[in-house]
């Protein structure tokens, strides 16, 4: 993204995950979401005198998971740190983190862009670390607080935090990539990515580098927005960021480096501190845990439980046929990327299989606020009505009906059609009388179509549906209408 001055944006991101583990990163507390204040919580975790940590070894095995699937090369050997500062939600005043020696470095993940382009953005680091607990202000924001609440529940959850290169170059594209980020997690179990519970959130770091610039990323003024908790907000963080470091620019001024957080009220990033160095943490290694040693069978084993991920499932989907488009929808997810196998699986045409499963079953399960996952019409029982469709029992108005009550009641294709009597009407015998009646009542229709207007025939295809409630065979009255009314026009 180059500005009409000419500067060009720089984006890096740091996402940090809650792994999805039974019980903290250090000790035995559980890390389910929603206890009351401060009750899931011990000596260790409240970082009191004497209390040990105590690894937890699922979270290796998952960050090891999350690093094969970004590309990374994961560590055979790697070591927790300290890093000291001092926060109310943080008990010990130190965070157990990884530093110097991460469990993972080097990957990438392959962002699709507009116009069939491809964004390689570079990962430069996967560490392990602990969570700090949560603050709850009193107002209508941090920025207007009247007084705060400390939460300890959530300190010591075990996090991983993904640090990519600054290769982004658009808050447009930290979207996409964010996406793609969460759509490869979501393959891999290793998170349940909720972000309004705050198990994934961003760090965004921007800067402007003017043109002329010769110099290396790092030497720019970076400004890093802390604790962005949704998509949708990073771009709006970064797209405020943007403008205040254009105005500050062409005002003559210089941009410094500090920390800022969003404001979700007034859309705009407010200052916090001066950006600390890693000197300012004062990192040491953390002297109450070893070195941690990870079996290299351990990592062949997370490797080859890898699933199909994302970009290769929409380069699959698109070798079927499937629109691009189409292919990203589905791909997106994992239950979408099930129910989609599913209903190929049980025969389903391909092209109707996308139409219904894209378009109305997706509307449904909008409006419930429900996954494929969770759709009471499962694939078979979809595959079932496009069926009925691709054999002309049903219409495609007919159809919908169908679907709608299948949903509410959890009835097959099959009963729902019995009970309702709603099957196509095809004979030709049937459907030529239905015809010969409109005609005779839409005289005025039919001398618009002889006139040249097209729509009129649209108009008298939806007589002879409603004439027949519906159960007509559009194809078969569209093909008598224009027949018939060749015919007439002959005489």
């Amino acid at each position: 993204m180059i500005l009409d001055n000419g500067a060009e944006v720089i984006i890096g991101l740091e996402v940090h995950v809650e792994l999805a583990t039974r019980t903290k990163l250090f000790c035995a507390c559980p890390s389910a979401f929603g206890a009351p204040p401060n009750t899931a919580v011990c000596p260790v975790c409240l970082g009191l005198p004497g209390a040990l940590p105590q690894l937890n070894r699922e979270v290796v095995r998952l960050a090891a998971r999350a690093g094969l699937a970004l590309g990374c090369t994961v560590r055979t050997r790697s070591r927790f740190d300290r890093k000291n500062y001092f926060y109310p939600d943080l008990p010990k005043g130190y965070q157990i983190t990884q530093y110097e020696h991460p469990i993972c470095e080097w990957g990438a993940l392959d962002v699709p862009l507009a116009d069939e382009r491809v964004r390689h953005v570079q990962i430069r680091r996967i560490h392990i670390e602990e969570e700090a607990g949560k603050l709850m202000h009193e107002g209508d924001s941090l920025w207007q607080a009247r007084g705060s609440l400390v939460d300890l529940n959530r300190a010591g959850l075990p996090l991983i935090e993904i640090v990519t290169e600054p290769d982004l170059r658009s808050p447009d594209e930290a979207r996409l990539f964010l996406r793609e980020l969460v759509s490869t997690l979501s393959y891999l179990d290793v998170s349940d990515l909720r972000m309004e519970e705050g198990s994934i959130r961003c760090d965004a770091n921007l800067s402007l580098k003017p043109p002329g610039f010769t110099g290396v990323l790092e030497e720019l003024a970076r400004v890093e927005v802390k604790n962005v908790n949704s998509i949708r907000n990073v771009v709006a963080a970064l797209e405020s960021e943007v403008r205040r470091q254009r105005a500050v620019l062409d005002a003559g001024g210089r941009v410094v480096r500090e920390t800022r957080g969003f404001d979700e009220v007034t859309g705009s990033t407010l200052p916090q501190r001066s950006k600390e160095a890693a000197n300012d943490y004062r990192y040491f290694p953390e002297p109450d845990l070893p070195w941690l040693s990870v079996d290299p069978a351990v990592i062949e084993e997370e490797r080859e439980r890898l699933p199909q991920l994302p970009g290769a499932r929409r380069r699959q989907l698109r070798e079927r046929g499937l629109a691009p488009k189409d292919a990203a929808v589905i791909a997106a997810e994992p239950a979408a990327a099930r129910y989609f196998a599913g209903l190929t699986d049980q025969g389903a045409d391909t092209r109707l299989a996308v139409t219904w499963m894209l378009g109305d079953l997706a509307r449904l399960l909008n409006e419930t606020r429900r996954g494929y996952d969770e759709s009471p019409v499962g694939p078979a029982a979809l595959a079932e009505l496009l069926a009925l469709i691709a054999g002309g029992t049903l219409s495609g108005r007919m159809a919908k009906e169908v679907l709608d009550k299948m949903f509410e009641t959890g009835q097959s294709a099959a009963i729902v059609v019995a009970e309702a009597g709603l099957t196509q009407i095809s004979d030709q015998d049937i459907l030529a009388e239905a015809v010969g009646r409109v005609l005779a009542a839409h005289a005025a229709a039919v001398a618009d179509y002889r006139a040249g207007k097209a729509q009129a025939l649209g108009f008298l295809v939806g007589q002879v549906m409603k004439a027949t409630r519906g159960q007509a065979s559009p194809d078969v009255v569209n093909r008598l209408l224009r027949e018939r009314l060749a015919a007439d026009a002959a005489v």
